[in-house]
C-alpha cells in the first residue's frame, strides 16, 4: 500500500521531475489475417485493428485525467508483416504499411510498429519484399515504424542482411531527404530484437506474444530519466554504492507507478497485461537528460573517461530496481542513450565530447544501441552496414539486445544540426571513419554464432 509520503513523492515526480508514461502501447497478433489476396488481407489488418484497438486513446486519456499520470503516447505493435504478407501472392508489401498507418490514425494512435522481418539466419522471399518496400512503405506513411533483426546469440549474424540494410537504410534517407532522411528515424535493425518492447520504432508483437482470444496484450513503457537526476543530487559526493541504492530504489518507485497504470488500462480494455518496460528514455527537455544523470555522478561532460562505468551502473540499478518492484518487468528496462532526443547527448556530441566510437562502447553496457544518430549525407551504404555489424556483434556476444538507428542526413556534413522537432529533437551530424569497409561487408554470408550460444 502506498502511504502519504508515497503519494506526494509520486506527486512531486510528475509536476517537477518529469515523470511520465511513455507509452501504452496494445500488441495485436495479426496471423489471422494471412490471406493469398493481398488486398483482402489488408483490409482483414485494416479491420482487426481498429476493432481491437477502438478504445485504446480514450482508455489512456481517462486513466491520464483521473490518476494525474501523464500518458505521452498511445501506441499499436502488431505482428511482423514480413511474416503475415508471405501468405499474399504479391511481389509489393508497400500497401500493407499503407494499411497499418491508415489503422492508426483511424484509432487515433502515435505510432504503429511492426512492419519488420525477422532474418538473423536467413531471409525468405517475404523479408526480402518487405526489406525492399521499407524505403517507399517509410516515405508515404506517416506512423509506421520499422524494424529488422539480423543476428542473434543463438543464430550469428546474418551478414547478407546487415549489407542490404545498409543500402536499405541509404534509401529511406534518400526517399524522404526532404525532411532531413526523417524515414531512418522510424527504422531499427537490431540484433536480439525482444518480443515484448513497447518503444518505437522497434516494437513488434512477437509470435511468441498472445496469441490465442483475444490476441492482443498491454505493454507499458515508463520513463523517468528527471527523477534519476533529482535523486543523486541528494547524495552528491557519496561512494558509488550510494549511488547505486539510490538508483534502485527510485526505478522500484518509478516501476510500481507504471505497473498501477498497466493493470488498470489492462483491465479496462479486457487485454491481458504483458510488461513494464522501465527504460529511461529520454527527451529533448532540460531536466528529462541520461547524459546528465551521468555528469551528476562526476563527469565534466558526458563522452569522457568514465562514462562507459557511470552507464553501466546507471543501468544495472535499474533494472535491479524495476524488478524488485514487478515480476513483470520485461521489453528493453534500461538506460536509453538516443543522441538527437537528449538534451545533455546533443550538447556532449556538439562539443565533440560524444563521438560515435565512444556512443559504441557505451552501447555494450546500456539498453540498445547507437539510437538516433546523424552521420554526412555521403556516408556510403557499406559504412553504414559496417556499423550494425559493429553493433550486432556487441549483442550477439554478450546476449543483450542491440540496435542501430542512424540517419545519413541528406546534403549535411559534419558540424550540420538536423532538426526532427517533438520528441525526437535534433541531432548534430557526428563524423565516421574515412576508411573503406566494402571488401569486409561484400564477403556476405554468416558469421557464426559465439560458443556460449551452445547452453542446451
Amino acid at each position: 500500500m502506498l502511504d502519504k509520503n508515497d503519494v506526494l513523492s509520486t506527486v512531486q515526480m510528475i509536476d517537477r521531475q518529469h515523470l511520465d508514461i511513455r507509452t501504452i502501447t496494445m500488441g495485436i497478433s495479426l496471423l489471422s489475417c494471412a490471406d493469398r489476396d493481398a488486398k483482402a488481407a489488408c483490409e482483414k489488418i485494416y479491420d482487426k485493428i481498429t476493432r481491437y484497438a477502438e478504445g485504446l486513446v480514450k482508455t489512456g486519456e481517462d486513466i491520464e485525467r483521473e490518476f494525474g499520470i501523464p500518458i505521452v503516447n498511445k501506441r499499436i505493435s502488431v505482428t511482423p508483416i514480413a511474416l503475415v504478407a508471405a501468405a499474399s501472392e504479391t511481389e509489393d508489401y508497400v500497401p500493407f504499411a499503407v494499411a497499418l498507418d491508415r489503422a492508426a490514425k483511424a484509432v487515433g494512435v502515435n505510432f504503429i510498429g511492426g512492419f519488420s522481418a525477422l532474418v538473423q539466419k536467413g531471409m525468405t522471399d517475404a523479408d526480402r519484399r518487405l526489406i525492399a518496400a521499407i524505403p517507399e512503405a517509410l516515405a508515404v506513411t506517416d506512423l509506421v515504424c520499422s524494424s529488422v533483426n539480423v543476428g542473434s546469440t543463438k543464430a550469428g549474424i546474418n551478414m547478407d542482411a546487415v549489407a542490404l540494410l545498409g543500402r536499405t537504410v541509404k534509401a529511406a534517407a534518400e526517399r524522404t531527404a526532404d525532411c532531413g532522411g526523417f524515414g531512418c528515424a522510424k527504422l531499427v535493425v537490431f540484433c536480439n530484437a525482444v518480443e515484448d518492447n513497447p518503444f518505437m520504432a522497434g516494437a513488434f508483437h512477437g509470435v511468441g506474444e498472445a496469441d490465442g482470444e483475444p490476441e492482443r496484450v498491454i505493454n507499458v513503457g515508463v520513463s523517468g530519466p528527471g527523477v534519476v537526476y533529482h535523486a543523486l543530487q541528494s547524495v552528491k559526493g557519496q561512494p558509488f554504492d550510494v549511488v547505486a541504492e539510490t538508483v534502485k530504489k527510485t526505478a522500484f518507485r518509478i516501476t510500481r507507478m507504471g505497473q498501477l497504470v498497466a493493470q488498470e488500462a489492462s483491465r479496462r480494455l479486457n487485454t491481458p497485461f504483458g510488461i513494464v518496460d522501465l527504460s529511461l528514455a529520454p527527451t529533448p527537455a532540460v531536466g528529462d537528460s541520461v547524459a546528465r544523470i551521468l555528469e551528476e555522478m562526476g563527469l565534466e561532460v558526458c563522452g569522457t573517461h568514465g562514462t562507459t562505468a557511470a552507464l553501466a551502473l546507471l543501468n544495472d540499478a535499474v533494472k535491479k530496481g524495476g524488478v524488485m518492484a514487478s515480476s513483470s518487468v520485461g521489453g528493453l528496462s534500461g538506460a536509453f542513450i538516443p543522441v538527437s532526443e537528449d538534451e545533455g547527448m546533443i550538447a556532449a556530441a556538439s562539443s565533440g565530447a560524444l563521438t560515435l566510437d565512444k556512443l559504441e562502447a557505451m552501447t555494450c553496457v546500456c539498453s540498445v544501441g547507437l539510437d538516433m544518430i546523424a552521420v554526412p549525407g555521403d556516408t556510403s551504404a557499406e559504412t553504414i552496414a559496417a556499423i550494425i555489424a559493429d553493433e550486432a556483434a556487441i549483442g550477439m556476444v554478450n546476449t543483450k539486445t542491440t540496435a542501430v538507428r542512424i540517419i545519413p542526413a541528406p546534403g549535411c556534413r559534419v558540424g550540420d544540426t538536423v532538426e526532427f522537432g517533438g520528441l525526437l529533437g535534433s541531432a548534430p551530424v557526428q563524423a565516421v571513419h574515412p576508411y573503406s569497409s566494402a571488401d569486409f561487408i561484400a564477403r556476405g554470408g554468416r558469421i557464426p554464432a559465439p560458443l556460449h550460444s551452445l547452453k542446451n
